[in-house]
């Protein structure tokens, strides 16, 4: 689509940092109105504001209107923040879907570690999104399907790649590749991980970087002790042999994960005085959680990611933290299932 007008809009108070794009676009006869905005650095949520075309007039005065709304509220031009890629298709349904995977505990994570079948990875804490490349055109995909805006200089670093499509994780304005589907309109999802690996392993960037694949029992422990001592995340077990395969098995599969922590998804049930918010998980409270200066403070309803250290029976966290708003997931994400439970104290 051809762009006619567009604004940057940038906003930041203390520990609130946010960025807003709009855009005029022509499509057929007609002209809408498309806008991308939230917190700078990570990738944006996309929506706009003519379900169809409409005149250039009334085009107008609806950009004018949002640009004026987010004026009134402190949003200025002037931002030192990244600009992001705001693609036409946002929103739409990619056809991408990831490979999910199912979480094990340590005595499993000890045995892979040690699996001459198995790869290993760092567990990338950040947004899970794919990539379809197709000559000019750059479109990431977040894990419900939905096309969504990516870095500028993400998008600028994967012009140069090959047409593909790819699987990783976006943490701030870095990519983290992982995995390849496809590669000069060669599908790759039935070729073993190792494989897979093997085509773009070497497309290290700045921005667009290769996620490390430790192989043998040495590498493996090695990362393991490194990713621990760094305070990361977890690790990622890899079958070398596996193809890719969409969705998340019911239990096991060929790609694992251990958490060095525990973390969950929940919704919010409440606005708390002194920045806390209640948290739910199928209706049930499993407490309240407190928002840091630095985060903005989440809706009612929307679905948040929680770290603590064990739930107890019943469903209340100990020690929870909040690590932000998890806009790629619905109500029905969060179980009761996912807690990791206060282990019982043996008798003496």
């Amino acid at each position: 689509m051809k762009m006619i007008k567009s604004v940057d809009l940038y906003f930041k108070d203390g520990g609130s940092d946010k960025e807003y794009h709009a855009k005029i676009e022509a499509e057929g006869t007609g002209y809408v109105v498309n806008f991308a905005y939230g917190r700078r650095g990570n990738a944006l949520m996309i929506g706009t504001k003519t379900q169809s075309p409409v005149s250039i007039e009334e085009a107008k005065k609806i950009f004018d209107k949002l640009v004026n709304e987010k004026r009134a509220k402190g949003y200025t031009e002037s931002g030192d923040g990244k600009a992001f890629a705001m693609s036409a298709k946002a929103g739409k349904v990619s056809g991408l879907l990831p490979q999910l995977l199912n979480p094990i505990g340590e005595d499993e994570c000890e045995k892979l570690l040690k699996d001459d079948d198995y790869g290993a990875q760092k567990k990338f804490d950040g947004k899970r999104i794919m990539v379809r490349k197709k000559g000019k055109s750059i479109d990431g995909s977040n894990r419900k399907g939905l096309v969504v805006s990516l870095p500028q200089e993400v998008v600028d670093e994967l012009a140069v790649w090959p047409d593909c499509e790819i699987d990783g994780e976006l943490v701030g304005s870095t990519y983290n590749v992982f995995d390849m589907l496809s590669k000069d309109g060669e599908d790759l999802r039935k070729r073993d991980y190792q494989g897979r690996y093997a085509q773009f392993a070497l497309f290290q960037g700045t921005y667009v970087k290769v996620a490390e694949l430790a192989v043998t029992v040495v590498e493996k422990k090695s990362l393991y002790k490194t990713l621990v001592k760094q305070k990361q995340e977890g690790i990622v077990f890899k079958s070398l042999d596996a193809p890719y395969s969409v969705g998340r098995p019911n239990s096991g599969g060929t790609q694992l994960k251990f958490k060095f922590y525990a973390t969950c998804s929940a919704v919010v049930g409440s606005i708390n005085k002194q920045r806390s918010v209640g948290l739910l998980i199928e209706g049930i409270s499993v407490g309240n959680v407190t928002i840091h200066p630095n985060k903005d403070i989440p809706k009612i309803g929307d679905v948040v990611e929680i770290k603590y250290l064990y739930a107890y029976e019943g469903g209340s966290l100990y020690q929870p933290q909040y690590i932000g708003v998890r806009d790629d997931l619905d109500v029905d994400d969060c179980k009761m299932a996912q807690l990791k439970y206060k282990p019982e104290e043996e008798e003496l």
